[in-house]
C-alpha cells in the first residue's frame, strides 16, 4: 500500500521570547502537520473535503468571485476562537472531517519544536530541517511497521527560489531529504523526496492548511494555558478527537531549567 502525507506549518519559524515581548510574540512551538491516506482514498476524499467546504462557506465563496475548485480559505483565518464559539456548524464540519480521515485508513500527524533559544541564536533553517526529519522519521517507522511506502506532498511557499544564495527553506529542506533517502541510515519506505505544490489547486493541502490551523490553536494553548486561556475552547471542542484520530504526533517541549539549590549548599 502507499500512503500520501499532506502537510503544511503551524506556529511560527521565528524566535519567539513571551507572550508580551514587543517583538518576538507569535507563536511558542513550529511544527509541520496535516493527516496521512492510502492512495487509492485521496480522490473521494479531495471530493468530499471540496464539497464540505463550499457548503461551510459557501457565503464567502460567492462574495470571491473564484471557481470553486481554485478558492480557498486559510486555517489560521477559519480557526479562531470567535468562529469556533459562534459557528456550531464550524465545529461539526471538523469532526467530518476527522472521521472521514480514520474512516479513510488515514491519521493526523503533527510534530513540533517548542522554541527556546535567543532570538540572536534563532535558526529558522535549522528549525524547519530538524521538524521535518523528525517527521519523515515518524511516517518511515510507521510504513515500516505495516509493510507499506509513503510519499510527502507540502504547500509551496514565496520563499522558493531556484538557484543562488538565496535558496529557500523548503528548497534546503527537500534537498537534504533526498539526500538521507540514500544514506545507510536513510528513510527506507519513502519513494520519493518531498513534493511541492500550490496549495489552491489540491483540496487535500487546503484541508491539512486546515488542520494546520486548529493545531496551531490547540497547542499554543497546550504550551501557555495562562497567557491564552481564551484559547481552552480548541481544547474543549476538539483535544480528544483530535487525539484519537492522530498517530505519532507530538511537540517537543523545551528544556526545563534546573532549580538553584538551597543557599550554603554545595553543587
Amino acid at each position: 500500500m502507499l500512503y500520501i502525507v499532506y502537510l503544511d506549518e503551524f506556529g511560527h519559524i521565528g524566535p519567539y521570547v513571551s507572550a508580551t515581548d514587543p517583538r518576538h510574540k507569535t507563536h511558542p512551538a513550529f511544527g509541520l502537520a496535516g493527516f496521512v491516506l492510502p492512495a487509492e482514498k485521496v480522490r473521494n476524499f479531495s471530493t468530499f473535503f471540496f464539497q464540505l467546504k463550499n457548503n461551510l462557506l459557501e457565503f464567502e465563496l460567492k462574495k470571491s468571485q473564484t471557481h470553486p475548485s481554485r478558492w480557498e480559505k486559510k486555517g489560521s483565518s477559519l480557526y479562531t476562537k470567535k468562529n469556533v464559539e459562534n459557528y456550531p456548524g464550524l465545529r461539526t464540519a471538523t469532526n467530518r472531517i476527522l472521521n472521514r480521515i480514520k474512516v479513510d485508513g488515514g491519521f493526523v500527524i503533527y510534530v513540533g519544536i517548542e522554541k527556546h533559544v535567543s532570538p540572536d541564536e534563532s535558526n529558522a533553517k535549522g528549525l524547519y530541517k530538524q521538524v521535518m526529519h523528525e517527521l519523515i522519521k515518524r511516517v518511515d517507522e510507521e510504513c515500516q511497521q505495516q509493510k507499506c511506502k509513503f510519499m510527502i506532498m507540502f504547500d509551496q511557499q514565496d520563499d522558493m527560489q531556484s538557484s543562488g544564495k538565496n535558496v529557500g527553506i523548503r528548497h534546503e529542506v527537500v534537498r537534504g531529504a533526498a539526500i538521507s533517502m540514500y544514506g545507510p541510515d536513510g528513510c527506507k519506505t519513502l519513494i520519493e523526496p518531498p513534493v511541492q505544490a500550490e496549495s489552491h489547486l489540491y483540496q487535500t493541502l487546503q484541508c491539512a492548511d486546515w488542520l494546520c490551523g486548529l493545531v496551531g490553536r490547540l497547542e499554543r494553548y497546550n504550551l501557555e494555558p495562562h497567557e491564552f486561556s481564551a484559547y481552552k475552547i480548541f481544547e474543549t471542542y476538539f483535544g480528544a478527537r483530535l487525539k484519537q484520530v492522530s498517530r505519532r504526533s507530538s511537540i517537543r517541549k523545551k528544556p526545563v531549567a534546573s532549580a538553584a539549590p538551597p543557599a550554603g549548599e554545595v553543587v
